[in-house]
């Protein structure tokens, strides 16, 4: 995954996956939004579950876990029932995510299981505990916002895309992806895993090139669309 993944930063530069705004024909058969984003994030969800199978109490990897689900829990069995959009998702993207989501919360949860002696009560007072929480607590705020702002923009009337306006959107175009990148920071540094060091370098080499893709979007479609955001940092990128 280390290898991989700096693979398709760079390809993600150059082909921008087909869902949402960037759909296209070529990519094979297509489900719902809903019933993508359910089949895309549900492994993340559940493979982590069974982590309490295999470890005895241990509340600092509990803590984790909670974390873990409060994002992926949502992601897979709230968020897809929040969704009014028409738009389709091709079954290959949806595939590739499933695979991607099953080895991530794999690795992820496994060194929970193999390390588990790592997260004793000390960890809890720990600099890098505190400020991953702050962190990943700060990021998920962002993300579900601007998330939150996105979905107003549509109505049963309309399924266009409109300028999001308000919030991280006055400073940069994807304020949900900063968010999120932001979140899985707090996770590397809540746990210190190996695992969340690869799945954040998965995140920065997933959503950065979106995010750009995102900016240049807005730019070519909106006339108006406001000249001082950045794509994805304020004020460098």
């Amino acid at each position: 995954m280390v290898v991989i993944a700096p693979c398709a930063f760079v390809l993600l530069f150059f082909i921008s996956a087909p869902y949402g705004r960037y759909l296209r024909a070529g990519w094979g058969p297509t489900v719902s939004s809903r019933t993508g984003w359910l089949l895309m994030e549900a492994p993340a969800s559940l493979l982590m579950l069974s982590v309490l199978l295999l470890i005895p109490v241990n509340f600092v990897v509990y803590l984790f876990l909670g974390a873990w689900q409060v994002h992926y829990f949502h992601r897979a069995f709230v968020y897809p029932f929040t969704l009014t959009s028409r738009r389709r998702i091709p079954m290959t993207v949806v595939v590739m995510a499933i695979v991607f989501n099953s080895a991530n919360a794999f690795l992820n949860g496994y060194h929970f299981v193999l390390h588990q002696d790592w997260y004793g009560q000390e960890w809890l007072t720990s600099w890098n505990f505190i400020a991953g929480s702050l962190l990943f607590a700060l990021g998920y705020y962002i993300t579900k916002r601007s998330d939150r702002i996105l979905a107003g923009l549509r109505t049963d009337a309309t399924d266009d895309y409109q300028i999001p306006r308000g919030f991280l959107y006055r400073y940069v175009s994807s304020p949900n992806y900063l968010g999120e990148t932001v979140q899985w920071l707090g996770w590397t540094l809540m746990t210190l895993s190996p695992a969340a060091w690869v799945f954040l370098l998965w995140t920065i080499a997933n959503l950065l090139p979106r995010a750009i893709s995102h900016h240049r979007w807005y730019q070519e479609h909106f006339t108006d669309y406001p000249k001082n955001r950045k794509a994805f940092i304020p004020f460098v990128l």
